[in-house]
């Protein structure tokens, strides 16, 4: 599991990343020798200073670890942007967005907004790292709007971005046993004297709400190891609250790549989802040099709607993210630069391309819109997949 053919970090990094994982086995100690997993992928993403998106590594881009919507092309948060001026007339001129990364998404909704003379009032961005909250700080000095939050506040009426949030926050393990579903989480072992950290199983059953969101759960063959989205569904939970507390128009658009559940924990998707992502190389060892990696899982989109329809918000839309990019105008967007442009035309077709296509991302990503009192365009409507949730 360990012997992964992939590029040897430096020396400051491998320090980093074992002075994380000393405080996981530490951890573990002080839980009587045993961890759920969406403990460990806590510690691993989000320890302060040494986890993956608290500590100070390049994360998104060519020199990170992987590459976003918002990295490809201005194109995507441009659309945002025009889709965002539409529902300006319901709610408040105002966007909050979570895990804004470089802050590359917040610049390009901000200059489309200051291209097409859309009026917005304040965006703010919720950001836990200081390290990225520093490189936005640097890229949106020109944009005045932007105030930074480092939680989510009482109350909110207007536009709710996330943009690959949900699939980083931690997960739990669960596999079906000839005795019932157990929790898998983290432990460790002593080998050759060096520490090791492996999965281990729960010798007790889970409680049947941790398994409540698997549909079919009875029918599914033994060794079937999949994920819950506990924390996913209480931010689901927190982010209405937050919304409702206005009593104000307010809409959320999530995008993320992921499934419906029926599609999720599918009987032939037995090993999950869990993936890790290391220098643009996909490989599933959540152990492999803990800090230096990231860690996600898809979503469950089912959970997610679920979620926010029980703590009282609206399912206004859900499609892929082809459906709704190409519903929201990102074609308008492109042709503003002429293919006679050859040099600034194509980069920007071949990244349209990438974000629409069903071979790329348009159809694994799926965008989730939940608000209340906001009425979507008639052309986002027309392609809604709510039914299939």
């Amino acid at each position: 599991m360990h012997k992964l053919s992939l590029p040897v970090p430096g020396d400051d990094a491998l320090a980093a990343s074992s002075a994380l994982q000393q405080l996981i086995i530490d951890d573990i100690h002080q839980h009587q020798g045993w961890i759920p997993f969406s403990r460990y992928m806590e510690l691993a993403l989000y320890a302060p200073d040494l986890g993956y998106y608290s500590g100070g590594a390049t994360k998104l881009g060519k020199d990170g670890d992987f590459t976003t919507a918002p990295e490809m092309s201005p194109l995507f948060g441009a659309t945002l942007a025009g889709l965002a001026s539409q529902l300006f007339s319901q709610t408040a001129a105002e966007v909050m967005e979570f895990g804004a990364g470089t802050g590359k998404l917040a610049l390009d909704f901000l200059s489309e907004c200051q291209l097409s003379g859309i009026a917005i009032e304040r965006y703010f961005i919720v950001e836990l790292s200081g390290e990225l909250r520093a490189r936005q700080e640097e890229l949106l000095k020109g944009f005045p709007q932007v105030q930074w939050l480092q939680k989510m506040p009482d109350s909110f009426s207007g536009i709710v971005l996330g943009n690959e949030v949900l699939d980083a926050m931690p997960v739990d393990l669960v596999i079906k046993t000839a005795d019932g579903w157990r929790e898998v989480g983290v432990a460790v072992v002593d080998e050759d004297s060096a520490p090791r950290l492996i999965f281990r199983e729960q010798p007790k059953t889970c409680s049947p709400d941790k398994i409540a969101q698997i549909p079919y759960a009875d029918e599914l063959p033994v060794s079937y190891l999949t994920e819950v989205h506990a924390i996913a569904s209480g931010f689901m939970h927190s982010l209405a609250t937050m919304l409702l507390a206005s009593g104000k128009p307010a809409a959320a658009i999530l995008i993320d790549y992921g499934f419906p559940a029926a599609e999720y924990y599918h009987p032939q998707r037995q090993q999950g989802s869990l993936m890790c992502h290391y220098r643009h190389h996909a490989h599933p060892d959540p152990f492999y040099l803990p800090g230096l990696q990231d860690i996600t899982a898809h979503v469950d989109f089912t959970a997610m709607a679920r979620a926010g329809l029980s703590a009282g918000l609206e399912l206004l839309n859900y499609t892929s993210q082809a459906s709704f990019l190409t519903a929201a105008g990102i074609a308008d967007v492109l042709v503003r630069t002429s293919p006679e442009q050859v040099m600034d035309y194509l980069p920007q077709a071949n990244a349209l391309q990438k974000l629409v296509s069903p071979a790329e991302m348009g159809e694994l990503f799926k965008v989730l819109v939940m608000g209340q009192g906001v009425e979507l365009p008639e052309n986002l409507l027309r392609l809604d997949r709510s039914h299939r949730l």
